[in-house]
């Protein structure tokens, strides 16, 4: 018995940035001010209160589509999806259902290796033993992957409940600041096939919408939400079976994204071969996450489409978005320098290679930083990788300086370095010696580790030494 492939789809959960809620006047600042400080009768659902649309959450809303080259339609409609539970006021969450604002999507991911992905605390060492792992063909370095995005609609986030103890007895408290925010919802076909995959979406995704400006996606704030469904396909004496869909609710980190994705391959597998259960319309579950013993757990059996009952919003008439719009929104967007536009700009202009790339353009201000200061370092000999190489590797602490401050910095730490080759080379033979795994992990390709390499050397240089001859005797010295 084998995993044959992962399966992987996704729902992200973005807040956008405005002034005010959804379909009410509400101020958008719900973590700046006391709980249910923010509310009023239309976004509590009392009766007879009624919803006005926010155009503006709706225009940012399409920008997003535009940017995963969605087709914008111009019939759209809100749906009303009906459920209970405590932190929905109305009883029923105002959705879009079978008109969204934007389908039939794609994004192209260039997945390098598992090493390059800017993830804390990943522990390689919890992925599934070889002999379980599905057959990965696309795995390779630099692996180029088109995924396909069903549709991004735009709906009213819910309250936030907060479990705490009052007077000693358990309780959950209700804020409903929160409800009623204009939240995006994108939704991808199951195409991704590992927790790798998944991450290097979903950081694409982030990455996007950050440069278009329509939301902070702050992760610890929950601006940012990720529901990943996973099955698997398994093959078993010549014949294959899948294993029940589950979906795995409200993350709020990369980390934890990937740990739940693992943990739940593992589960299902070993669950297979105890129940052999295979998949059906009824055995839907979610799942929750535990960020403390790092396990998936059930939540409840998972509702189809009908159990909503889904029906048009009575009180918001649809909309007819006219091809005036979507092509004023369409100028709008090509205005944006967009993060695949900053790249080209950054192999072809600057030289740099995929792993600078994804550090310098990982935040938009870092990225206008960058170019900053290599406008300004060309009349003091100071190139384009040069600049690069010392924010990747932190050598000079960008954080609060201006551009011409930091190129000024670089070239006062020009003049420091006052170490000869043979006090540098005593310090590389301790690293090398101190850091074996990561000299190991470079002579299997893994260049970019280099990088960490000659940071250490500088460490215990105290920055006297020149980066270029560290790197140098390095090479000289590194195992071929």
């Amino acid at each position: 018995m084998k995993i044959k492939k992962v399966l992987v789809g996704l729902e992200i959960h973005v807040e956008l940035k405005t002034k005010s809620k959804m379909f009410c006047g509400c101020a958008n600042d719900s973590d700046n001010n006391k709980p249910n400080s923010l509310t009023c009768p239309a976004c509590l659902g009392l009766p007879g209160a009624l919803p006005v649309p926010n155009k503006e959450a709706i225009n940012k809303t399409i920008l997003i589509g535009l940017a995963l080259n969605c087709h914008i339609p111009q019939k759209s409609k809100f749906d009303r999806k009906n459920y209970f539970y405590p932190d929905l006021p109305k009883g029923y969450q105002i959705t879009q259902y079978d008109q969204p604002f934007a389908i039939n999507g794609w994004l192209n991911l260039k997945i390098q290796s598992f090493d390059k992905l800017r993830i804390d605390l990943f522990e390689p060492e919890r992925l599934l033993p070889q002999s379980r792992r599905p057959e990965r063909s696309r795995m390779g370095q630099n692996s180029k992957l088109k995924i396909s995005i069903r549709r991004v609609h735009l709906e009213e986030d819910t309250g936030k409940s907060i479990h705490t103890e009052v007077c000693g007895e358990k309780v959950t408290l209700l804020d409903f600041n929160k409800s009623g925010i204009p939240l995006v919802e994108i939704v991808s076909d199951p195409q991704m096939e590992s927790a790798e995959e998944v991450i290097a979406y979903c950081q694409k995704i982030r990455k996007i919408i950050q440069y278009l400006g329509v939301s902070d996606c702050d992760l610890e704030k929950g601006q940012m939400r990720f529901e990943p469904t996973i099955n698997l396909l398994i093959e078993d004496q010549g014949k294959e079976f899948y294993t029940p869909l589950v979906e795995i609710k409200n993350i709020n980190s990369f980390r934890f994204l990937k740990r739940a994705i693992e943990f739940e391959i593992e589960r299902q597998y070993q669950t297979f071969q105890e129940t052999k259960e295979e998949k059906s319309s009824g055995n839907k579950t979610t799942r929750g996450f535990d960020q403390v013993k790092m396990v998936t757990f059930e939540q409840r059996h998972k509702e189809e489409a009908e159990e909503y009952r889904y029906f048009p919003e009575p009180d918001i008439p649809p909309f007819r978005i006219s091809e005036k719009e979507i092509s004023n929104l369409k100028s709008q967007i090509s205005r944006i320098e967009l993060p695949e536009a900053i790249e080209k700009i950054f192999i072809e202009k600057y030289g740099l290679n995929d792993a600078q790339i994804e550090v310098l353009t990982e935040e938009k201000s870092l990225a206008k930083f960058y170019e900053d200061c290599v406008g300004l370092g060309g009349d003091e000999g100071i190139s384009s990788q040069e600049i690069a190489n010392i924010i990747i590797n932190k050598r000079i602490d960008y954080q609060n300086l201006s551009p011409i401050e930091f190129i000024k910095k670089i070239g006062e730490s020009k003049n420091k370095f006052v170490l000869d080759d043979k006090d540098i080379s005593v310090f590389i033979d301790e690293v090398i010696k101190e850091n074996l795994k990561v000299v190991e992990d470079y002579l299997k390709g893994k260049t970019q580790v280099l990088g960490f390499l000659i940071g250490q050397v500088q460490k215990k240089a105290l920055g006297k030494a020149d980066p270029k001859i560290v790197q140098k005797i390095l090479l000289e010295k590194l195992p071929h």
